[in-house]
């Protein structure tokens, strides 16, 4: 019986949007954990709890529904000046993460990306980063990018960064510097730019998150804190997307 109720379900997930007009890759900021445990009287740790459980349902619903990749924001690099007590709790959610995720590769098929500075990591999370990594590179369909110590303008200065020094070693010219070059430069070489970047919690900012790679990105805001965040909510993100004429500039 469990099995046809999932089976009903996903059916009818896919019969929620328009399959054709999919986003190939959406983001998301996950914002909101910690107003969502003051809502209901707990410790700002229960909130990242249950922020992440909401991440691991929302995998499984882009999964589901064909999204090839799904690129969140779980720790920028302005989050290290919350309370300590916070930024270890959250650290220790990602190892939980990453060691359970790490055990179910097999039966999720979910192919895992980390993008942001790993140096300012504990060696620790580093090791289980590689090891996820290296143990869902096969796996095809959705590919998670989790943004862990990441910031938008470290990203582009690192990307600046690294073109400068192939300039200084003569492996290109500065005229060879294309928008195509700047692009593989950046943590995400590789992955399309998003086509949908959803931010709930009620905030209207873009937050230092993917400001290169989201230039011509559909927005979707709500007021639905992350925790409350669920696959009808992704499904009126996906409508609303399906909704709008994307011009690129043009007529």
């Amino acid at each position: 019986m469990a099995f046809l109720h999932q089976f009903f379900q996903k059916k009818h997930l896919k019969k929620s949007v328009d399959m054709t007009k999919l986003p190939r890759h959406i983001a998301i900021v996950m914002d909101g954990n910690g107003r969502w445990a003051k809502r209901y009287g707990m410790p700002r740790q229960a909130g990242h709890a249950a922020g992440s459980e909401t991440f691991r349902r929302t995998a499984i619903a882009c999964k589901e529904l064909g999204i090839e990749y799904l690129t969140v924001y779980a720790f920028s690099t302005e989050n290290w000046k919350r309370p300590q007590q916070e930024v270890s709790a959250i650290m220790d959610l990602l190892r939980q993460y990453l060691a359970e995720a790490i055990e179910k590769m097999s039966s999720d098929r979910v192919r895992l990306a980390f993008f942001g500075d790993l140096s300012g990591l504990s060696d620790d999370i580093v090791e289980l980063i590689v090891r996820a990594e290296e143990a869902s590179s096969h796996f095809e369909g959705l590919q998670v990018n989790i943004c862990i110590n990441y910031g938008g303008r470290d990203e582009i200065l690192h990307a600046a960064a690294q073109l400068a020094r192939s300039c200084m070693d003569g492996r290109m010219t500065p005229e060879e510097i294309s928008e195509e070059a700047f692009s593989s430069s950046l943590y995400s070489a590789g992955v399309p730019d998003p086509d949908l970047i959803i931010r709930p919690s009620g905030e209207y900012r873009v937050s230092n998150f993917l400001l290169w790679q989201s230039a011509y990105s559909e927005y979707y805001f709500t007021d639905v804190l992350w925790p409350d965040f669920d696959k009808q909510e992704l499904i009126h993100a996906i409508r609303a997307f399906q909704g709008r004429s994307r011009r690129f500039g043009g007529i």
